[in-house]
């Protein structure tokens, strides 16, 4: 409320024609005036303000967006009321005018003062200017003035605005510009509208909505100025708050109250079951005796490659291991989980090796065998679990701009395993560690390169991003985050510079958190922008922060299993292409896309981002308008035939969809996306990259037959593609390369491959088949 409209005196001119000042009289003051002028005063200084705010309230229905509006056409209402006089709060609703009371706060400066905003359909939008009426001209039966519980403690009214419907402290109210979640009240049945025109603004949303009687509670991000045209083209917020799903709350305090929260989570946990898939963390070792771990970590599923070591976690590392284990099993959701009453069922449980000594560093010659060992471990203890494998341990100092090294190929040979059981891993992408200068951002992580062993092939390899935003801590009041939400988290580093050669790094991104800065200084990891996990020394401290690209393989590690557990017959390779295919760019990447002037500049960005960020229900079930797909199938790439090795077998696959149903829709825009996914057995000697002495034993592409190509005329087509892989050159044009967002040129990188085809229900109403194909020198069998 500005000072303006609490004080500002109005001037009227009474019967006898003399002027006077009117100022609304404040508790404890006075009036000079008789009782009825008095009321004939204050309810004319109302009407002149409601008036006003009526006559703003017009001109924002009239600007209202056709395409945007939505539900009932009104505007809002603030009333100032002092607060011992809050029972006039009821009177200001009248539900059969669908009038509704929606958000109460107290004036930050005026403890003596509340603002309730009230929503006012047009259609009754001279409702309380008639209530105001009423109460100057009209007295009830007992001689009083009528409506005057209500009127006569009005204080000031005026438009609402999106500072009426905030109730939070004002100092959290986001400064122009400036992208924060918003933790939005919807009134009843108004989320389905709310998704509508955050869509149509190009809002991001999160799915997941806390229901209460009257109201329902869902996150979006953007700046007030967009939340303000949510606002003036709907009716559907009731009320809005920062979100504050932040680490810091539990952080802050004493570990005696931390251990309370930890305490009532670790009653309501129910234990994996004995054969559930593992995620087995490759790191520092881990502080079993945390309660949230132990009851998804058995004491036998803890390893070390070096006895003398020990199982548990280590000061050196500052309990990294524990840390990730933390994320590992409860993803980024343990806030959530602390907040709410209900059980906890844990779908995966824990398995720990310790590859890191507990003081200094290991040989770097030794990194591929301890990797091995760490592997094989738990693999002999339980031969028959299905498991995933989590490595965020990597190294900068002998890091390689994606030529292979003895360690990634390692890490290679584990997933590909001699063509038997494949393994999957899931490996970071590796952390920038020198200081970040806020100008600096983008710029330094597109240079810094993907950590070794980050360009092994075989492996998903996992950057951040981060949507980390909200700055609550006081102690940071003015500090801005750094990295607009949605893009790439601060210290993530990436395969920019790479040759095209080599696969693009990262496949995709997770939550990696955010860093603040003040406007001088380099930028600062905080709490607020921090995921919240477990502390490897639970009698010090029960909670810990972990951010960057840690807590992103973690968490991809999380879906992983996830997937695993829904799905304990897909092969690894297949989970992975699930993740990667599930995966999309924010709105935030989306724009540094629509920027790209060509398929090579959205190349570049490809290695910025990798595929974007994957969703659990995505990769778990198809949406209501998106049907995915599953195809396993194996080839034989090549064979050897008088002493020569020629290309053996291709896949041919008919697509299932129903061509009169697409030709129905005409032009109506439609996308199609593939993933192609398979592992490579490595060839790690340094002979160069002549196309005979390529990395990968092998490798697969994929084509889509044409709109306008016979069955005959597509093999054709992949035929004269297998020959230009083999002479080592690729033609600048392929007829099916214009409708695709990639292309294959920029797609073809490593050992997946996914791109989206942008065309018409007719269009692709005739393009009904996948080719797989295989491209190199020779290899096993290969599973596609």
């Amino acid at each position: 409320m500005s000072q303006e409209s609490r004080d500002f005196p109005h001037i009227y001119l009474p019967e006898n024609g003399q002027s006077e000042n009117y100022t609304r009289p404040r508790q404890g003051g006075g009036s000079n005036l008789s009782p009825d002028r008095d009321r004939i005063a204050h309810a004319r200084y109302l009407e002149e303000q409601i008036g006003k705010a009526i006559q703003q309230a017009n001109q924002i229905l009239n600007s209202r967006d056709s395409q945007l509006a939505t539900g009932v056409p009104g505007f809002y209402l603030e009333f100032q009321i002092k607060s011992e006089e809050t029972i006039a709060l009821k009177s200001l609703e009248n539900r059969k005018k669908n009038i509704e009371l929606v958000a109460v706060k107290k004036i930050h400066d005026q403890e003596d003062m509340v603002l309730a905003t009230v929503f006012v359909p047009e259609s009754a939008q001279d409702y309380f200017l008639k209530k105001v009426e009423q109460y100057r001209d009209e007295d009830t039966d007992t001689d009083k003035p009528k409506n005057q519980a209500l009127v006569a403690r009005l204080e000031a009214v005026q438009i609402g605005t999106v500072q009426s419907l905030f109730t939070d402290v004002p100092a959290l109210f986001p400064e122009n510009g400036r992208e924060v979640w918003w933790e939005v009240w919807l009134r009843k049945e108004k989320q389905g509208e709310f998704n509508q025109i955050t869509q149509k603004l190009e809002i991001t949303t999160k799915y997941h909505a806390i229901s209460f009687p009257e109201r329902e509670v869902v996150l979006a991000m953007c700046n007030w100025e967009a939340m303000a045209r949510v606002i003036n083209n709907s009716d559907v917020v009731a009320e809005l708050r920062l979100a504050k799903d932040t680490p810091s709350m539990f952080l802050g305090m004493p570990n005696i109250e931390q251990e309370q929260w930890v305490d009532d989570l670790e009653k309501r946990l129910i234990a994996p079951a004995k054969h559930a898939v593992s995620i087995c963390v490759l790191d520092s070792g881990v502080a079993r005796i945390h309660p949230l771990l132990s009851p998804g970590l058995d004491a036998n599923d803890m390893h070390a490659v070096e006895p003398s070591w020990g199982v548990n976690d280590s000061a050196f590392w500052r309990g990294h291991g524990t840390a990730m284990a933390g994320l590992c099993l409860y993803s980024d959701q343990l806030i959530d989980l602390l907040a709410t009453s209900g059980q906890v069922k844990l779908f995966h449980r824990l398995e720990s090796v310790k590859i890191l000594p507990n003081t200094g560093q290991n040989q770097p010659e030794l990194y591929g065998a301890i990797t091995e060992q760490g592997v094989s471990l738990p693999e002999i203890a339980n031969p028959h679990r299905p498991r995933v494998f989590c490595m965020a341990v990597t190294s900068s100092s002998d890091s390689t701009k994606g030529t292979p090294s003895s360690w990634s190929a390692a890490v290679d040979q584990l997933c590909f395993n001699d063509g038997e059981f494949r393994r999957l891993m899931i490996i970071s992408a590796g952390n920038i560690s020198q200081e970040i200068i806020a100008e600096d951002y983008l710029n330094i992580n597109d240079v810094e390169t993907i950590d070794n062993p980050g360009q092994a092939w075989n492996p998903l390899i996992v950057g951040a991003y981060t949507e980390k935003i909200n700055i609550i801590d006081s102690n940071y009041q003015g500090w801005l985050p750094l990295a607009p939400g949605g893009d790439l988290s601060p210290r993530s580093r990436t395969s920019v510079t790479w040759d095209s050669q080599w696969p693009i790094r990262p496949d995709v991104v997770f939550e990696g958190g955010n860093m603040a800065f003040d406007g001088e200084n380099p930028a600062a990891a905080i709490d607020d922008l921090c995921l919240l996990t477990t502390h490897y020394r639970p009698n010090i401290r029960m909670f810990d922060r972990m951010s960057d690209t840690s807590s992103a393989t973690a968490l991809a590690s999380y879906m992983a299993a996830r997937i695993m557990s829904e799905q304990p017959n897909y092969r690894p390779e297949t989970i992975r292409a699930l993740i990667v295919h599930s995966a999309e760019w924010t709105p935030a990447m989306q724009n540094h896309f629509e920027a790209a002037s060509s398929k090579t500049a959205r190349g570049a960005l490809l290695r910025r981002y990798g595929y974007g960020v994957p969703d659990l229900s995505r990769a778990l079930q198809s949406a209501s308008n998106d049907l995915t797909l599953v195809i396993e199938d194996e080839l034989q790439p090549f064979c050897l035939e008088n002493s020569r090795v020629k290309t053996k077998e291709m896949k041919f696959h008919k697509l299932p969809w129903p061509s009169e149903k697409l030709e129905i829709l005409g032009e109506a825009k439609i996308e199609l996306k593939i993933t192609l996914s398979y592992f490579i057995e490595p060839n790690p000697g340094e002979r160069g990259w002549a196309y005979r002495h390529r990395y990968p034993s092998h490798g697969l592409r994929f084509k889509v037959k044409d709109s306008l190509e016979t069955d005959n005329d597509f093999r054709w087509r992949i035929n004269q593609a297998v020959r230009e892989e083999k002479e080592d050159r690729r033609s600048s044009s392929h007829s099916d390369d214009h409708n695709w967002f990639l292309g294959s040129n920029t797609r073809d990188g490593g050992s997946i491959h996914s791109d989206i085809w942008y065309g018409t229900g007719v269009e692709l109403a005739q393009k009904d088949a996948i080719a797989v194909y295989p491209v190199g020198d020779g290899g096993k069998k290969n599973n596609i």
